[in-house]
């Protein structure tokens, strides 16, 4: 169960932080592309997106080659150090937490994304019981709709009606839905329902319903952080600014944003309620911005620098991505725990040893080798304290050693090198005794 903790823990302290990283990048690179069209600035949401939800968890596995060139990696740009200490003692780049903390922290975070699971799944049974609960359309609003359809060649679709929904939407994987509200599909124009029908046939040729399902699968892990929800609505932003430009290519911009309008008008006072996963013309919230995107005149971006545009923001979004994998954290919820664990100083391991204090006992050392500091721990920037607790017998020399705590990685080179030291013998009442103290022999990576 610890490895599942310790993926869940860093997992989630690696989102807290790279997701404002990536969404600084993606709003950066969106700003720069936004002369490129919709599709460039889609394309870069939709990026920043998953980088959101997978980037987390790929930070945590070795990446040890981008240490090669990133000098601010916290890698093996540099030496690794090992000190040994007598007694407690803390690495100089780690820090001790509550022995219920970790687990604390990881049982929060899976009720958190049980939670957002859950609802993605009721979400999606609602999406269906809506569908069964349609009403077909009849006699003039269904001839208008045929009209329509056969002019757009996308007769396969259906068409229907629910009191459910507050604006158009389609759903579907194999048999695709148009849905309108039962007034709206009555009393609609013929020239708003073209509107309506070319904006969202746009959808259904772009798969935006279930790649919409897929953005928010995906993103069930990060759905905690308040900056996937903002990246999520510019991906739907500018979705919606794609499907407006391709259904103003059939309709013309001015005579497209004039039915805008009129639809907007017909819609019920206040604003539209979202159907979960289900795709609509009204789905984002930025109709302002809509609007003037298809009514002003835009300066497009082309040839050499939309080229160059384009390579920077290539090149500020790897940029990002290495330096969040390169500066990643990797939590070993097991070793936060046993830390805890450790015996107090004042304990004893056997009953007739005499404990004696670790400073008294380091300044008793006479030889031995020191730990090593191990090539394969240093290349997975695996660092820590492993705490030792030793025996010394009459003549000085290690009788018994007991790893207490730390990093599995970096427990034999511990013990080896420690079991080579020779003490001085330690007399009670001037004869000689066998002593038990703690060693911490502290790894640490240059930064």
């Amino acid at each position: 169960m610890s490895g599942i903790e310790s993926f869940a823990l860093s997992y989630l302290v690696n989102s807290v932080w790279q997701i404002p990283l990536l969404f600084a990048a993606g709003w950066t690179a969106a700003r720069a592309l936004r002369g490129a069209g919709a599709q460039a600035e889609h394309r870069v949401w939709v990026s920043v997106l998953l980088l959101e939800a997978l980037l987390p968890a790929i930070s945590t596995l070795p990446w040890e080659w981008l240490d090669a060139w990133l000098p601010w990696s916290t890698g093996t740009m540099g030496d690794g150090h090992v000190t040994v200490t007598m007694g407690a003692a803390h690495a100089a780049s780690g820090f001790s937490l509550p022995a219920w903390l970790p687990a604390t922290l990881a049982l929060a975070y899976g009720a958190a994304c049980a939670y957002f699971a859950a609802r993605f799944v009721w979400q999606s049974a609602k999406l269906w019981s809506l569908r069964r609960e349609t009403v077909l359309l009849e006699g003039q609003a269904r001839e208008r709709w045929t009209r329509c359809a056969a002019t757009l060649g996308t007769a396969d679709v259906s068409i229907a009606a629910s009191t459910r929904v507050f604006g158009p939407v389609t759903m579907g994987l194999r048999r695709r839905l148009l849905l309108l509200p039962l007034s709206m599909a009555e009393d609609l124009p013929e020239a708003e329902l073209c509107a309506v029908l070319t904006h969202e046939f746009a959808h259904l040729r772009r798969n935006d319903f279930v790649k919409n399902l897929l953005y928010e699968l995906v993103t069930v892990p990060a759905s905690y952080h308040p900056l996937m929800r903002a990246t999520r609505e510019r991906v739907t932003e500018s979705r919606e600014m794609i499907c407006d430009a391709m259904a103003a290519g059939e309709q013309g911009r001015h005579a497209y944003a004039r039915s805008l309008l009129r639809l907007a008008s017909l819609l019920v006072e206040g604003a539209p309620v979202r159907t979960p996963h289900a795709i609509g013309i009204f789905d984002a919230n930025t109709f302002e911005r809509r609007l003037m995107r298809l009514t002003e005149k835009q300066a497009e971006m082309r040839g050499a620098r939309r080229l160059a545009t384009a390579m920077l923001c290539a090149a500020l979004g790897a940029g990002a991505c290495a330096s969040a994998m390169a500066l990643s954290v990797h939590v070993d919820a097991a070793t936060a725990s046993a830390a805890q664990d450790t015996p107090p100083q004042g304990g004893t391991m056997h009953p007739n040893v005499v404990h004696v204090s670790p400073g008294v006992m380091q300044g008793q050392r006479i030889s031995g080798e020191m730990p090593v500091y191990p090539p394969e721990a240093k290349k997975k920037k695996i660092q820590g304290t492993v705490v030792l607790e030793a025996t010394i017998g009459k003549d000085g020399s290690v009788e018994a050693l007991h790893v207490a705590s730390g990093p599995k990685e970096l427990q034999k080179s511990s013990t080896e090198a420690v079991k080579t030291w020779k003490y001085k013998p330690f007399l009670l009442n001037g004869e000689p005794v066998e002593v038990e103290t703690q060693i911490n022999v502290v790894y640490s990576l240059d930064k």
